[in-house]
Order: C-alpha cells, then sequence, then structure tokens
C-alpha cells in the first residue's frame, strides 16, 4: 500500500543547519538559550536571548554577527540580569524581548516578561547600544506576556500589541492593543486579533511573535497559535495584517498555519513542539526569522515578504 505523504504549504525555509545557537556556544554555563528578539545594528545583526540558567531562572544575553547566521561573538556575561532588589517585578526572571527601532526616539525600546510574585507583566527598556539599559519598569499587570511595539505614533499616541488573560481564562487569550502618550500610562485597550474556538490550530490561545512590520500592504502581523492535544500542545505560526493607518482594524488573517514543529529540534526539548519568533530582520524581499526550537535552542528561517503578504492577503476578514 503506497504511504500517504504530507504536503508541505509551510512558506519559511528552514537553514540547513539549524539550530544556529545552542547552549554548546555559550561562553558561561546555562541550561538553555531561546526567544531572541533580533535587529539590524550598524550592520550587524544582534540578537538578545532569552538564556535559562540551572536554577530555571531567565536573563537576557546579547549576541551579535556579520552575516546573521554564523560567527556569532556572545557577550561573557549576561547583558541584563533581573534586579529584583530594585524591579520586584522581575523575581522570577525576565524574559522573551522584542525590540523595535524608535526614530523619533532615537533609541530602541525592549518589551520584555517580567516574571512577578502576581505572573507575568509586560515590563519595558530603552537602548542604544544593547550595552546600557535604562528600565521603564512594569507597563501592564499580571498576567499579560507577548508585547511589542509600533514603531510610530498614530495620533500622537504609541501603540503596544500584548497579550493578557483573564485569572479564570474562561474567555480565552487573545492579542490586544493599547495606547500611550509617553511609553508609560496605557489605555485605550482593544482586542485586535481573537483566538478562534473548536478544532482549529489557534484556538483557545494565541499572541504575537515578532514586532509588528510596516509593509504596503498594512502592519504584518506574525503570530502563534496553541493547539491542545491529548499528548501536549504545539505552537505553530500565522500571519495577519492590520490596517496601517488605523490598527485596530484587522484586515486580513490566514486560515492555516504557515509554520510549525517538525524537525527534532523543535519537537523535543525542555517544552517539545514548539517553534516561536520574538525576532525578525526584513533585507530586500526576505525575511529572516529567529525563533526558539522546544525551549532549547534558536533556529533561523527565511521566506519571500512578497510571498507571505500574497497569501495572507486570500483571507480577507469581514466586517463586523
Amino acid at each position: 500500500m503506497k504511504r500517504m505523504v504530507k504536503q508541505n504549504h509551510e512558506l519559511f525555509v528552514r537553514y540547513e543547519r539549524n539550530p544556529i545557537l545552542s547552549v554548546e556556544d555559550w561562553p558561561y554555563d546555562v541550561n538553555a538559550v531561546f526567544n531572541a528578539a533580533a535587529g539590524l545594528v550598524d550592520g550587524r545583526t544582534v540578537l538578545l536571548v532569552r538564556t535559562e540558567d540551572f536554577r530555571g531562572i531567565s536573563h537576557l544575553t546579547a549576541a551579535r554577527s556579520a552575516d546573521g547566521i554564523t560567527n556569532w561573538e556572545i557577550d561573557e556575561r549576561p547583558t541584563i540580569l533581573p534586579q529584583p532588589d530594585t524591579h520586584p517585578e522581575e523575581i522570577w526572571g525576565i524574559e522573551d524581548p522584542r525590540i523595535t527601532w524608535m526614530e523619533e526616539l532615537g533609541e530602541w525600546a525592549i518589551c520584555y516578561t517580567a516574571y512577578s510574585r502576581g505572573g507575568p507583566l509586560v515590563s519595558l527598556a530603552t537602548t542604544k547600544d544593547f550595552q546600557a539599559f535604562k528600565r521603564l519598569g512594569p507597563v501592564m499587570s499580571p498576567d499579560d506576556k507577548d508585547a511589542a511595539l509600533f514603531p510610530v505614533r498614530f495620533n500622537g499616541l504609541w501603540a503596544m500589541l500584548h497579550r493578557p488573560v483573564s485569572a479564570q481564562a474562561k474567555f480565552g487569550a487573545h492579542i490586544w492593543l493599547s495606547f500611550s502618550p509617553d511609553l508609560v500610562h496605557w489605555g485605550s485597550h482593544k482586542v485586535v486579533i481573537q483566538a478562534r474556538e473548536g478544532g482549529w490550530w489557534d484556538a483557545n490561545k494565541i499572541g504575537l511573535c515578532t514586532p509588528p512590520l510596516a509593509t504596503e500592504e498594512g502592519w504584518l502581523i506574525l503570530y502563534h497559535g496553541v493547539r491542545t492535544t491529548a499528548s501536549g500542545s504545539i505552537y505553530r505560526l500565522g500571519l495577519a495584517l492590520l490596517d496601517m493607518e488605523d490598527p485596530t482594524r484587522l484586515t486580513h488573517r490566514s486560515d492555516e498555519w504557515i509554520f510549525g514543529p517538525s524537525t527534532h529540534y523543535e519537537r523535543e526539548g525542555d517544552v517539545d513542539d514548539v517553534v516561536f519568533p520574538c525576532g525578525w530582520i526584513v533585507k530586500d524581499d526576505t525575511v529572516h526569522i529567529y525563533y526558539g526550537a522546544a525551549d532549547l535552542c534558536i533556529g533561523y528561517a527565511t521566506a519571500s515578504l512578497n510571498k507571505l503578504l500574497t497569501h495572507v492577503k486570500k483571507y480577507p476578514v469581514k466586517s463586523m
């Protein structure tokens, strides 16, 4: 009997020598390296990597590369450590950063998860060089994570995507949008991408992956969906578009996932069956993503920006 073969419809292509970074590359002893923010700084790729020690507490470490793939220069010591003495919300670590270049401010803004006694929450920091950092402190209450800033203001206000969860979690976990005049005080909260229901790959729980990307078609959003199965959860990726002038308006959203765990380093690790990008970089038509694989190492994959946009535009969202 002829064996059926799954059709490969993934839009990202993995680097053949993945993973590109693992604990063996680190200059000091750690348990895991994953979920890295990414940006271009003076022509070099900079990753701000979630690094977990053997207590289970995470900090952030910078890694730099000329080609964004090989010959990584990794800081000899942790780049940003939790500071529970002055920032008690960081008592159990800092995790999953996303970075955005804020042209108006002339510096990078870092959204990261601070793990407080009350649960995870969103904190902000800024930097010009990924060597010196200024903490703005927590800007969202627990439970909240998966946050990233837009690089521009809307009607004079900064905007941030994030993922709060109710205490009872009866209503699912969705992607919200909030606005601020000063990056510290946030309001006008609104759900912009809602988790589906039922058997979908992104039912009940979704969250932002990489920061929103400005394109000719609108703000391109890469998000993760979590499907709960009898043997555990599976983290896969999907696409959405928000209106360029009004990011509260969802215009398109893909029905199918476009990237998911399939290789051994994505399916087996500290948390099985996870692909989780926190950073992407665009050069010409190529989108480069850096993703945590099974919460243990970092993978790298590329896709055509034009193909991503062509795909997501097949799925317009009906106006309410």
